[in-house]
């Protein structure tokens, strides 16, 4: 059995029922996703890797998001600033943020991006809290790490949910990473973890994809 296929702790019937799924059918969809990653295997879950173009999702089912980040972070801005070009420049992702945005906004469910993203105060959200939900106009907010899930780095991540009450409690616990994301620190070796593969550095743990799929299926129950 593969790690994506591993059983989750699943929301009681009544929540399935307040979906209008049935025990085999798809009740979250989940956007923005690798094709082999570790929603691929769930029957439940609408996987939308890029070949489905998630931009064109139109319900009728919850949604966890996790949108591309590469135009939001620090790194977006030197890659424009060296090599110029439309397809580099800051927050220019087609789209994609914008439409995981609406989706949650309009069928319930959670958004994921990296701590400290632009995209949050280019869609007027407010920056999250430490160790709690925050509100944020019509949803809710919060930091967590990833390293309290399973992942290797720290990897803080900010959360947008969105549905009917208060949205359940995160593990808030802050373990610091054995391992680094991206380019070594110049300062020396000292400053320097061991650093993840792209692939690795990017994938969702399978504790934190379950807290995800948690919070989607109840932001409608």
């Amino acid at each position: 059995m593969t790690a994506a296929q591993q059983t989750i702790e699943l929301p009681e019937s009544d929540a399935r029922q307040a979906l209008g799924a049935a025990h085999c059918s798809p009740f979250v969809a989940a956007l923005f996703v690798q094709p082999d990653g570790c929603y691929s295997d769930l029957a439940w879950v609408d996987a939308w890797p890029e070949s489905r173009d998630a931009r064109l999702y139109n319900g009728p089912l919850p949604v966890v998001a996790h949108p591309p980040c590469q135009r939001y972070g620090n790194l977006g801005v030197a890659n424009y600033a060296r090599w110029g070009g439309e397809h580099n420049r800051p927050m220019n992702d087609g789209g994609c943020f914008a439409a995981a945005l609406a989706a949650v906004n309009c069928w319930g469910g959670v958004l994921e991006h990296p701590a400290n993203t632009r995209a949050w105060l280019a869609y007027n959200l407010n920056a999250p809290e430490r160790g709690k939900w925050t509100r944020s106009g019509i949803g809710w907010v919060c930091e967590v790490w990833q390293s309290a899930y399973g992942h290797r780095a720290t990897k803080r991540t900010w959360l947008y949910w969105r549905g009917e009450g208060q949205p359940e409690e995160m593990d808030w616990s802050k373990p610091v990473g054995t391992h680094q994301i991206g380019f070594q620190d110049q300062r020396g070796k000292d400053r320097n973890k061991p650093t993840l593969s792209p692939r690795e550095a990017n994938a969702t743990p399978i504790r934190f994809r379950d807290a995800l799929l948690r919070l989607a299926c109840m932001a409608n129950a």
